[in-house]
């Protein structure tokens, strides 16, 4: 049967779009709302008082009725009855699921208790970054009184659960003119009678921390700007980053190789240059959503921005390998026997003084929501230390929740990943054809794809075709230009961390005979395609030795590499060359794991950028066919008499960049249909 959305959850849908969608409010994907109310049991005809709540996972901002979970009041408060107390609170979590209602809806978080014991028809619970800096100061729970008076109320910490549910529900009851409390080391919650009164609760809390913070703070509670620590100029800036970058994905990669964030917004730089960076930076982040997406403290680079580029990554390379023994004794400390296996010990969140902040994640938009999270944790330090001293929770229960049972069955629950996520392509000549085919082709499979086109604005329609900026950007590369490449490799490596494919497909196609090319036709052919592939290989090719990871550069090349055509002296000549550079490159690069292979297609005229710009009708009228009919003519010349289309391409990338072939380096496949000409011998 349908049913139309009650007014209790539209109110609560909206009310939860709203905080979410401003940052000041909470986190990504952090907190979570509610609303109580009555309806009609379908079985029993009965009124029966249920809960609607923000269920595991998901984000305010961007929360639907099926974000939510649905379970009887009834049931729920009768848990508090079995339950079987603190040592044991995580069993609650499992018993949340006998109290669902209905068919569908999200699964409970760990905060359901705090909306459903707590005697008020609608909760919120936020991230704040005016809230946690409260939470987090040495004397929050005086400030807390200083702040709020007797309308907020002061919780100690607690890891969130059963028990912190019970504690806010006896703290509400015994403060009845409370409109909410501050969570030691955690956030906030709020309640209303109303869904409007919730919301102007909780952002009264919000709105009041900050101002009181802005008007009574210490106006530099970082300390002074350490000579040598201020941001470089932003051209000199994003240069460096550009150049640290896969050096620092790399390092960030020896467990599991990931993806990259680059962020120099000002409130980062600031900070970076400040006197107080190292001591903060050590005590780790707080609130749990901060610190599970950033790792229990950063890897903070001790050299001035003024240091050179080897200086830094030597010092860096140092740096990481002591970071790895100390999470290492972290894990140690606190790991009990049935604690989960150590997930890695490589740094989430790399500070780089003058430059900026790297952070890294098993995909893009992790990546730059740890960086997100990061800057949120610089907010609250600055607010905790302009009124008093910044004291998040203990690495012991940073441990118990990094670490927690329920994380672990979350991550566990995690669909498994693409055959491409953590791999960063960069394909050339993308905006259309074969380009954009294997462009949307890696995409697919899990890849974040680098479209680079000689057309700005095509190769960033293109881009967008394929998904948000987590997943593509569309970058100016006019491959016969030397800067213009290493203007659009940096800007790869900025957007993704690195760089791991390579495609060299931008080309073009003067159909002429001998004594119809000109010295300008051949010169023209070859800059974009022999000098092209050349100067896009030798700047990824720095990226990817940088990276230590290993890597593929694949050339689209053709058939005319091997196969003498008519009227056709300056292409081929140009694809036979690419075709050496397969071989050359594959037995240079092949130390550093980066595999090198080519692919040869036949005439590719279905969506190809060449033949529609009148490569197509010349090799028509070169044959004696209508250019109409110039696919169906290519396919009837080969073995299996079927046309190639710029898919076809793609999947052969596919493949070649896949774990199937990762010991294949320096092979030529044919996309063809099968042309005996060309065979490879």
């Amino acid at each position: 049967m349908s049913r139309s959305v009650t007014p209790a959850v539209a109110s609560l849908i909206a009310r939860s779009n709203r905080l979410g969608s401003d940052k000041k409010n909470t986190n990504f994907a952090g907190g979570n709302t509610s609303a109580k109310g009555v309806e009609r049991d379908p079985v029993t005809g009965e009124d029966v008082e249920l809960l609607w709540v923000k269920g595991s996972g998901g984000d305010l901002g961007t929360l639907k009725e099926s974000g939510l979970a649905v379970l009887r009041l009834d049931r729920m408060r009768a848990l508090v009855g079995v339950y079987p107390g603190l040592e044991r609170e995580d069993e609650m979590v499992a018993a949340f699921d006998y109290c669902l209602h209905g068919k569908g809806g999200a699964a409970p978080s760990i905060d359901t208790a705090m909306h459903g014991l707590v005697d008020a028809p609608h909760v919120d619970h936020l991230h704040p970054d005016s809230g946690i800096a409260i939470a987090t100061a040495a004397d929050g729970e005086e400030l807390t009184a200083k702040i709020f008076g007797d309308r907020v109320v002061w919780v100690p910490w607690r890891r969130p659960g059963f028990q912190l549910g019970l504690d806010i529900a006896e703290i509400k009851a015994r403060n009845p003119q409370a409109i909410g409390c501050i969570l030691g080391g955690h956030g906030i919650t709020a309640w209303g009678e109303t869904s409007e009164e919730s919301e102007r609760n909780s952002l009264w809390i919000i709105d009041t921390a900050a101002a009181y913070i802005a008007e009574h703070g210490a106006p530099e509670p970082f300390g002074a700007v350490v000579p040598g620590f201020a941001a470089l100029p932003e051209k000199d800036r994003r240069a460096r980053a550009a150049a640290l970058a896969p050096a620092i994905r790399g390092l960030a990669s020896k467990d599991r190789v990931m993806v990259g964030h680059f962020t120099d917004s000002d409130v980062v730089l600031d900070f970076l240059s400040r006197e107080k960076l190292a001591p903060l930076a050590a005590l780790g982040t707080s609130c749990p959503d901060h610190f599970l997406r950033t790792k229990v403290r950063p890897l903070v680079l001790d050299l001035p921005a003024t240091a050179t580029l080897d200086e830094q990554l030597a010092r860096l390379a140092e740096l990481h390998e002591a970071y790895r023994q100390d999470y290492r004794a972290y894990y140690d400390a606190y790991a009990t026997d049935d604690s989960p296996a150590m997930r890695g010990a490589d740094p989430l969140i790399v500070l780089v003084p003058g430059v900026g902040m790297f952070s890294y994640g098993a995909n893009k938009q992790t990546a730059r929501v740890a960086g997100e999270f990061y800057v949120n944790a610089i907010n609250v330090m600055r607010g905790a230390e302009a009124l008093s001293t910044y004291a998040p929770i203990s690495d012991e229960e940073k441990f118990r929740i990094e670490y927690w049972a329920l994380e672990e069955a979350k991550l566990q629950r995690m669909p498994k990943p693409k055959s491409h996520q953590g791999r960063i392509a960069f394909v050339t000549g993308a905006a259309s054809g074969i380009g954009k085919a294997i462009a949307t082709r890696l995409a697919a499979e899990g890849a974040c794809v680098v479209v680079a086109d000689l057309d700005l604005e095509k190769a960033q329609a293109a881009a967008a075709e394929l998904g948000s900026s987590d997943v593509a950007i569309g970058v100016a590369a006019n491959v016969a230009d030397a800067d213009a490449v290493q203007a659009a490799v940096d800007a790869a490596v900025l957007a993704f961390g690195g760089v791991d494919i390579v495609v060299n497909n931008a080309g073009l196609s003067l159909s002429k005979s001998l004594l119809d090319t000109s010295e300008a036709d051949w010169d023209l052919q070859h800059d974009v395609m022999a000098k092209g592939s050349f100067l896009v290989s030798k700047a990824a090719a720095a990226a990817l030795i940088a990276q230590g990871l290993g890597g593929d550069i694949i050339y689209i090349s053709s058939k005319n590499s091997v196969f003498a055509g008519p009227n056709n002296i300056a292409y081929s000549a140009t694809k036979a060359d690419q075709a050496h550079q397969v071989r050359l490159l594959a037995v240079e690069l092949g130390e550093h794991g980066v595999r090198v292979n080519g692919i040869n297609p036949d005439g590719v005229v279905r969506g190809s950028g060449i033949f529609a710009s009148g490569w197509g009708a010349n090799r028509a009228a070169t044959y004696g066919v209508k250019e109409e009919d110039l696919g169906q003519f290519y396919a009837n010349r080969t073995i299996l008499k079927r046309e190639v289309v710029p898919e076809n391409v793609a999947d052969a990338v596919y493949v070649l960049t896949g774990p199937e072939l990762s010991r294949t380096t320096g092979l030529h496949v044919p996309v063809d249909s099968g042309v005996a000409a060309a065979f490879l011998r």
